[in-house]
């Protein structure tokens, strides 16, 4: 496949300002990598069924597939060439009919607190929005007192309602602050405090697997230290099992020859956390579900079974 202005290379995307932007970042590795005019990569923006539902937690109404299922369909359908995920949005467990060929340079995999400078600096039984199990467990591991209420829209919408009252606080990706110009805002929480999401900060392109044509077009801007790393994190989850329900954190890292594989699960109130480390090659599945396995044996039956079912 050669893009042209005819013939351009179509991305979808979310319509949301985040995926847009994200989506914009791809095209641009792209035309740059191949020396393409802009005119030669189309982005299509779709919106998914997780921006549609806004007032219940993404767990409760299908997971991370909302995010996904549209522009999977439209690869399917030959709608669109490629499309660009969060990958922390990409569930574990895909269909063999779609490949994630390319990821782009990992951002920074923190959280940021927005509403006070630090978790210690929030009010005693303070009321913090956020929707993600893992940061529930992980908060309340650390402040019991702390309250927390499910909190959906997009990062302005989060946003204003810490700053209109609603909430004393939220916790949002770092990355994805820093790709719509707000990288000045809240206070970001060390990966020691509050180890990250698998693959938070990573952008992954997608493909159907039939389409080696296309996949050749994105191994250019495929950064492979990235790829490695959320590899090595997916490769944790999908040993875990577990669903979106399931508090789980994980965070690759290369040091000298070998992948530094971080990991832990929690109870969903944050009373048992178990954590723990393994050093592993890329492409190495089995010393991820190692560290998988040596956590849920150390976990309590109650942790397991968020887990094992």
């Amino acid at each position: 496949m050669n893009p042209t202005r005819d013939t351009p290379l179509r991305i979808g995307t979310r319509s949301s300002p985040l995926a847009l932007a994200q989506a914009e970042m791809a095209k641009v590795a792209l035309v740059t990598a191949h020396g393409w005019e802009e005119a030669a990569v189309l982005l299509v923006p779709m919106l998914s069924s997780g921006d549609k539902v806004q007032d219940r937690p993404l767990a409760e109404i299908g997971g991370k597939a909302l995010w996904t299922k549209e522009l999977e369909r439209a690869l399917l359908n030959r709608e669109i060439d490629i499309a660009v995920h969060s990958m922390k949005d990409v569930e574990t467990v895909r269909s063999a009919a779609f490949r994630i060929a390319a990821m782009l340079p990992r951002a920074d995999v923190r959280d940021r607190l927005i509403g006070a400078e630090s978790i210690a600096a929030l009010p005693e039984g303070a009321r913090v929005g956020t929707s993600s199990p893992r940061r529930t467990a992980q908060l309340k591991a650390l402040r019991p007192d702390i309250v927390t209420d499910s909190i959906r829209g997009n990062v302005a919408t989060r946003l204003s309602k810490v700053a209109n009252g609603e909430f004393d606080a939220t916790l949002l990706a770092a990355a994805g602050l820093d790709r719509l110009g707000q990288s000045g805002i809240g206070a970001a929480i060390d990966t020691g405090e509050m180890l990250p999401a698998a693959s938070q900060g990573a952008i992954g392109i997608d493909c159907l697997a039939d389409r080696s044509e296309i996949a050749a077009l994105l191994a250019p801007v495929n950064h492979q230290s990235t790829f490695d790393c959320v590899v090595a994190e997916r490769a944790f989850l999908e040993a875990l099992g577990g669903t979106c329900h399931s508090p789980v954190a994980a965070q690759a890292v290369w040091e000298k020859d070998a992948l530094s594989l971080k990991g832990e699960i929690l109870r969903e109130d944050g009373s048992e956390r178990q954590a723990g480390a393994i050093a592993c090659q890329p492409g190495d599945g089995a010393a991820p579900a190692r560290l998988a396995r040596q956590l849920l044996d150390a976990a309590s039956p109650e942790l397991r079974a968020l887990f094992e079912g």
